[in-house]
Formats: structure tokens, C-alpha cells, sequence
């Protein structure tokens, strides 16, 4: 279990709704990748074996990780389907078996670890609808609140949105060459964390590219006012 964050990055309050004469939460957004790992499909029935996430900001700059290795949940029990695909990755399985904490101790850690990061938190993974069903149900169960909200960022969505693509044709292996950093999927939960974490950046970068050209286009493209 580890959590890090860069020393000069200094705790902040957490987020607060701007409410009467409350100045507005001005601090960029600060993007949390985060893998999980599981033994089955839903929380509950099964549990979430270990979690990570890796805090960047916009220009890729990782400014903290943090990682925890879970005990399984009481009464849950490993869905067949996953533990047979476990059983064919054995060192990812002994990563996330080990120095385990129950998860009363690692949520309420982990989401107080989000609160003092220096920007305004997003969740975001690959695919969001799975890695955040887990996060939002232990941080709920086990922390009593979820720093995130609903604000959870789905990278597949995004590709989607740039590639034009069918959404279901949106796989890792169908991207640009650009966009991957030579940076390794282990499904070790940290390692793909700050995978994920750099892709989601790097296509950040390009759509940030494409709206800049955009609006020089347009602007190219108004009639002179001499």
C-alpha cells in the first residue's frame, strides 16, 4: 500500500458548491486515473482485490499516486468466469495478494488522499462504467462519501468523440500511434493507472489541438473590418 503525492503540492479544501456570496471554486481540474481490480463483475456478490490512481494534470504532469491492495469483502466469493482468467495471471494475482488492508482502512485514505490534491478531482478510466461502479460503491460503503461526485470521465467515450469511429471499435489497439506513451499493461493496478493516465492525456492534448485550429479557422474565415 502506498500513497504519494509531490511535495510541493500543498493540501487544499475539499470542492465546495458556490453558495451566496462563496467565491467559485477557481483550481484546474486535476485528472485521476484509476485502475481496479476485481474478482467478478459487481460489488457486493464480489469484491474489488485492489485499487490505484495516478493524479495528473492536464499537461501530463503526474503529480501523485496512490495504490491499496484489499481484503475480499465478508460472504463475497470470486465469480468463476474471473478467477479462471486470474488463474492465467499469476504474477498480477500475487501483486494484488499482498500487504492487504481491509477496506474500512484504505477508503477513508484514500478519499481524504483525493481531497488534498491541488485541483478539482475527476475520475476518469477505461472504462468508466466498470472501475467506477467499484470505486463509488467502497468509498460509499466504507468512507461515506465520494470526493469525485458523479464526475467520472470515460476515456472510451472520449475516443469515441475523436476518432469518429464506431464506439464499440474504440479499443487501445485501434488508436494512434501518438497517443500511447511507451508505458507498460500489467494489470498490476498502479502500472495500468498511469497507462491509462497518459493516454487520457495525450488525447486531451489532441483535442485541445483540434479546437485551437478550429477557432483559427474561424477566424481566418470572418470578413476584414478595414
Amino acid at each position: 500500500m502506498s500513497d504519494d503525492i509531490s511535495t510541493n503540492a500543498a493540501p487544499v479544501d475539499k470542492p465546495r458548491r458556490k453558495r451566496g456570496n462563496q467565491a467559485p471554486d477557481t483550481r484546474p481540474e486535476i485528472y485521476v486515473s484509476t485502475d481496479i481490480e476485481a474478482d467478478g463483475p459487481i460489488p457486493g456478490p464480489h469484491s474489488m482485490l485492489s485499487f490505484a490512481s495516478a493524479a495528473y494534470l492536464a499537461d501530463k504532469t503526474l503529480v501523485g499516486t496512490f495504490e491499496a491492495n484489499l481484503e475480499t469483502l465478508p460472504g463475497a466469493e470470486g465469480h468463476p468466469i474471473q478467477m479462471q482468467w486470474w488463474a492465467q495471471q499469476p504474477e498480477a494475482w500475487a501483486a494484488c495478494r499482498r500487504d492487504l488492508e481491509a477496506p474500512e482502512a484504505a477508503l477513508p485514505r484514500y478519499v481524504e488522499w483525493v481531497e488534498s490534491l491541488p485541483g478539482k478531482p475527476v475520475f476518469v478510466a477505461f472504462p468508466a462504467g466498470f472501475d467506477f461502479t467499484f470505486m463509488f460503491w467502497y468509498m460509499m460503503r466504507f468512507a461515506g462519501r465520494s470526493p469525485f461526485g458523479w464526475a467520472a470521465l470515460d476515456i472510451k467515450t472520449l475516443a469515441f468523440a475523436l476518432t469518429g469511429l464506431p464506439y464499440r471499435r474504440n479499443v487501445k489497439a485501434a488508436f494512434p500511434a501518438q497517443w500511447h506513451d511507451p508505458l507498460p499493461h500489467t494489470h498490476i493496478a498502479l502500472d495500468d493507472a498511469k497507462e491509462q493516465g497518459a493516454l487520457f492525456c495525450n488525447m486531451l492534448a489532441e483535442l485541445r489541438r483540434r479546437e485551437t485550429e478550429q477557432a483559427a479557422q474561424k477566424a481566418a474565415a470572418q470578413p476584414s473590418q478595414d
